[in-house]
């Protein structure tokens, strides 16, 4: 997870953690989920459909020049 996220550190501490969980379950805390400020909804949903949405995008030449780049540098190791 980046460092510089919004959410709230987990305690480290196994009971701080145990105590954290309990909370949670009964519902005296509640977890923030991560913020989705200043992002695209239409480029967060293509994400959530996958590499086969960003396939069906491109044409044929440009699928196999993205292949071909990356069996380069696949081999260039």
């Amino acid at each position: 997870m980046a460092s510089d996220s919004k959410r709230p550190k987990r305690p480290r501490d196994p009971n701080q953690l145990g105590n954290l969980g309990v909370n949670l379950s009964v519902g005296e805390t509640e977890e923030a989920p991560p913020p989705d400020e200043g992002k695209n909804p239409a480029a967060q949903a293509l994400g959530r459909l996958g590499g086969n949405a960003r396939a069906e995008g491109l044409s044929a030449r440009r699928r196999k020049d993205i292949a071909r780049k990356a069996a380069r540098k696949r081999w260039e190791k």
